[in-house]
């Protein structure tokens, strides 16, 4: 059993694409980081040493911190961490041990740069439905849970992408947007090897909402008409997101966890 302040990879898995994560700070050397430039998912990069610099960062939240092989650089970031008042784990073999037992890994050549406050920005055209709410959520649970989405005029997407420093998605002739039948949700897994099996099932569900497929999985419908209520219900398209990000959260638990689980009623039959 890890020690107290030791997380297994196993249990971060479980948390890992939920609201419950907590904030993952990836504390290896830069030489280490430069030979293998990849992320646990929605992991930030910090020095160990500087902890008690950025622990303010983190007030009030549960931080979990990956080095190489879950020794020295973490444990002594946590220890810092604990001493400023954070509550801090380690990974219980770092990176090596979560690579190791399968989980994917980010790699940083694929994300945007981020800005002066250590964010990815991203831009894509408002009044999002599906994909435009699907990619976000993706971004805010496995890539960079502060992640900006900047939701502009069509005409503008491309011209504030420039100006501001943001990834454009969801808009055609991008990196980031749909490939033949596929939809930008695809390009984020594909791209930022992502492809675990339960995200794989939620963008068949997305695939058949936005691209009006309803035959590639039976809950297509059940998104598509969710997605509609939101955009009805909200024209603030920022709370949209908010709201939408609550649902994906929904589908993606059922994706992971109960496409087994059935409800009947009655529960039982009278005198069973």
């Amino acid at each position: 059993m890890p020690a107290p302040t030791v997380i297994s990879v196993e249990k971060l898995a479980r948390l890992i694409g939920t609201p419950r994560c907590p904030i993952l700070v990836d504390v290896r050397t830069d030489p280490e980081f430069e030979a293998d430039p990849h992320l646990v998912p929605s992991a930030l990069r910090r020095e160990a040493k500087l902890a008690a610099t950025w622990a303010q960062d983190f007030a009030g939240r549960s931080v979990v911190l990956i080095c190489q092989e879950g020794l020295t650089p973490s444990h002594g970031a946590a220890a810092l961490l604990r001493h400023e008042g954070v509550s801090a784990e380690v990974l219980e073999g770092g990176l090596e041990g979560w690579r190791h037992a399968g989980h994917p890994v980010l790699p940083c050549a694929k994300l945007p740069h981020r800005d002066d406050l250590g964010r990815t920005v991203w831009v894509t055209r408002a009044r999002p439905k599906i994909d435009r709410i699907a990619c976000p959520w993706l971004i805010r649970r496995f890539v960079d849970p502060g992640a900006v989405i900047l939701f502009v005029a069509p005409s503008e997407v491309a011209a504030v992408a420039e100006q501001f420093g943001a990834a454009p998605f969801d808009i055609e002739g991008v990196f980031w947007s749909h490939r033949g039948e596929r939809c930008t949700f695809d390009t984020m897994l594909d791209e930022l090897g992502l492809g675990t099996k339960p995200l794989r099932h939620l963008a068949a569900l997305v695939r058949g909402a936005d691209t009006a497929r309803l035959d590639l999985a039976p809950e297509a419908a059940g998104l598509l008409a969710a997605s509609l209520g939101l955009s009805r219900m909200h024209t603030d398209d920022l709370e949209q997101l908010d709201a939408g990000l609550t649902l994906y959260d929904a589908f993606y638990r059922w994706c992971r966890d109960a496409t087994d689980e059935t409800h009947n009623w009655p529960s039982k039959k009278p005198g069973a």
